[in-house]
């Protein structure tokens, strides 16, 4: 059985990846939603085409990661797809942050993601790819966003390394590096703190965007996939910096 796996499924990109990418999956049977809620992911199969399976997890939890372990184990797939959609960030000074807001980043942007590419790789085979979201935050720090921004930088730093490590088995991992989305995740990163700067509103994309041209990248085999002209120069700006330190390296 050939399957797809997309984490963060319940909203944001995580749903809206799901919604774009079944009609342009070939060889898979089946779609995986995995979530921690699991209403919502319900209401999101009734209305997709593809066998769609809801897996009601927290993959931020060790527990509940070795059951998934459990359940690949029976099911034996071919991973055709993993898309790494979930993740967690709050704005604020690092010195006033709450430390379970702090250990929540850390575990699901860091460990779980980490751990859970690990689980699935032994049913990936030659043309199975990855898709994992990092953010145009991991290219420079980010003050009041210290922490998010860093678990980024070590996705956009783990995804290339193992795309490179994975070059060989034939199967392609994407890093999905977008400024600012027009999703919950950004109600919830700044709850009751300081509003979005003005800079950040006017290169907010809308997920469609984002999610279309991350798959897009993926279908070209392209490492990293940046949205939007003020991003992709920021990545470039980056990059030449990058460069020339190698140098010296």
């Amino acid at each position: 059985m050939n399957i797809a796996i997309i984490t963060g499924a319940s909203s944001g990109m995580g749903r809206e990846f799901a919604a774009q990418i079944e009609t342009q999956l070939r060889r898979t049977d089946e779609i995986w939603l995995l979530a921690r809620r699991k209403e919502p992911m319900e209401e999101l199969a009734r209305t997709m085409r593809i066998k769609t399976r809801i897996i009601p997890i927290d993959i931020a939890d060790e527990r509940e990661l070795r059951r998934f372990r459990e359940v690949l184990l029976l099911a034996a797939p071919k991973i055709t797809l993993l898309a790494c959609c979930a993740g967690v960030g709050y704005y604020g000074a690092f010195s006033s942050r709450e430390d379970e807001d702090i250990s929540a980043m850390l575990r699901l942007n860091v460990a779980a993601q980490t751990l859970l590419i690990k689980l699935c790789l032994p049913y990936m085979r030659k043309g199975s790819k990855i898709i994992q979201f990092a953010s145009g935050a991991a290219f420079v720090p980010q003050p009041n966003f210290a922490v998010y921004a860093a678990t980024k930088a070590y996705a956009y730093s783990f995804g290339r390394a193992i795309g490179r490590e994975l070059r060989g088995r034939g199967i392609c991992v994407t890093t999905v590096c977008p400024g600012p989305v027009d999703t919950p995740f950004l109600e919830r990163a700044y709850g009751d703190g300081a509003p979005m700067s003005a800079r950040k509103r006017k290169v907010m994309v809308k997920p469609e965007r984002v999610v279309a041209k991350a798959i897009e990248d993926c279908r070209r085999h392209r490492t990293v996939s940046v949205c939007g002209a003020p991003m992709q120069a920021l990545y470039l700006a980056t990059q030449s910096v990058q460069n020339i330190l190698q140098l010296f390296w």
